[in-house]
């Protein structure tokens, strides 16, 4: 059901990735976030093309906090503000966090390997079916992913939509 990786350059941290749907209570969840009840990024599942990108995502996040040059708060909402293809954080927000009404959540948790992460505790904070994080695909709203990423046709011809994603992703920094 959740998925697990540890990361190649920081081998002390593993990301769990959890998915539900059916949820009913997206704001409540948002508070917790907000409040950090929850330690963990909460992001709208539409958003995402695969749960590698969201690997990506919190690797850079990992990496931006060691080394001291995050441009947000916190780990949490750097992996949110990373998925945006602009460098603007209440629009990353917007577009990649839970909104009140949604009812799919994808929540990433970083941890030290060190540490034991209640994973019961969180899922049963969610009032939603669980389900298998690669199943994701199943709620990606692809035409408006292509739409924010500004994917081309001729660009889906030659590679994929998550190609096209990671790549922007890991650009946007790049002067």
């Amino acid at each position: 059901m959740q998925l697990t990786h540890d990361l190649e350059l920081f081998p002390v941290y593993t990301v769990t990735q959890l998915l539900f749907r059916d949820v009913k209570n997206a704001t409540e969840l948002r508070k917790m976030a907000v409040n950090g009840e929850i330690k963990g990024a909460l992001i709208n599942p539409s958003m995402v093309v695969d749960a590698f990108q969201i690997l990506v995502a919190a690797n850079k996040a990992v990496h931006l906090h060691k080394i001291g040059k995050m441009k947000t708060r916190s780990l949490y909402s750097e992996i949110i503000f990373n998925l945006s293809p602009t460098n603007n954080i209440s629009e990353a927000f917007k577009r990649f966090g839970i909104s009140d009404s949604d009812s799919a959540v994808h929540i990433v948790l970083v941890h030290n390997k060190e540490e034991t992460l209640n994973i019961d505790d969180i899922i049963s904070k969610v009032d939603g079916q669980q389900i298998a994080v690669d199943q994701v695909s199943d709620l990606t709203d692809a035409a408006k992913i292509k739409k924010l990423y500004k994917v081309a046709p001729q660009e889906e011809k030659c590679g994929s939509l998550l190609d096209a994603v990671v790549c922007r992703m890991a650009t946007k920094d790049v002067a």
